[in-house]
Formats: C-alpha cells, structure tokens, sequence
C-alpha cells in the first residue's frame, strides 16, 4: 500500500531533522537574481540551491585571505558635481551674511 503525502512529509521531515538540515530563505532584488540565474546557466546548474551551496563552499574554500575580499560591500563614491557645489558655497555665504546681520 502507498504512503498517503503527511507519511511521506513527516518522514522528510525527520530525515531533515537527523541530518542537522535547515532552511535558509533568501529575499533578493531582480538585479541579484539574474546575475544568480546566470551562474547557473553558465555552471549547467538547474537547482537554486545548490548553486548556492556550491558558491558558499567554494568561497570558504579560499581561506580569510580569498574570501574576504570577495565579501566587501561595493562603496559608490558621490562625487559632487562643481555647479552644485558653487551654489552650495553661494548660500552658504548668503546664510553666513544674514546671520552675521541679524545679530
């Protein structure tokens, strides 16, 4: 006779359970999602999961040395454009001239 779908779901379930296994969820903006996907396409991976599991341990692999450097934020650098920052230094001095009269 079959298993009905809760026998087959709790036997998953302590499966999961003896093998210290665990869910990790990933919320990600479409950006990070296609360069994912592209990964996978280049590696022939067809499973989210493993692509990333693959990727976590490859990257331990490399040691702090390797790893870290990998793992920085990016920093985007503003730069202020010089029209700005003329009429920053315009008001700047105006504020200055008002309060110097006022007081």
């Amino acid at each position: 006779m079959a298993k009905c779908n809760a026998e087959r779901s709790a036997k998953a379930a302590a499966k999961k359970k003896s093998r210290g296994e665990e869910e990790i969820r990933l919320h990600c903006l479409p950006g990070t999602r296609q360069a994912l996907a592209e990964l996978m396409a280049w590696s022939g991976i067809e499973e989210q999961g493993e692509a990333i599991t693959l990727m976590i341990h490859h990257l331990h692999g490399l040691g702090p040395g390797g790893a870290l450097p990998l793992l920085e934020p990016p920093r985007h650098e503003y730069v202020i454009p010089e029209n700005v920052s003329r009429k920053l230094k315009i008001a700047y001095q105006r504020e200055s001239m008002r309060l110097t009269h006022e007081t």
